[in-house]
């Protein structure tokens, strides 16, 4: 027979197993967003567009998992969009 494990100790496993996969969650998160600002720094729209689809997706995905909050998820797909807009907006009026 095994010992019985205290609820302490349950809950610390426990505890673990979701930080280790909220953690994976994040991570692809911050990946996204990190190849979605090297497309916009390299001015390839096209590129930034579908990157700017995944990382909408992996911040969706991270809300409906419950590792990012509502609004966090909002103010972040506003403020990249608001990045996107401001680098390419700013060379289409130069270039006129």
């Amino acid at each position: 027979m095994s010992v019985k494990k205290s609820s302490a100790e349950k809950r610390h496993a426990q505890s673990e197993v979701r930080r280790v996969r909220n953690k994976a969650v994040k991570s692809r998160c911050h990946t996204a967003e990190r190849a979605f600002v090297e497309a916009v720094q390299k001015k390839d729209k096209a590129l930034a567009e579908e990157k700017y689809k995944v990382l909408q997706s992996e911040l969706d995905i991270a809300f409906r998992k419950g590792v990012k909050k509502r609004n966090a998820v909002a103010r972040k797909k506003s403020r990249m969009m608001k990045f996107f807009h401001k680098n390419f907006n700013a060379e289409a009026v130069a270039a006129n």
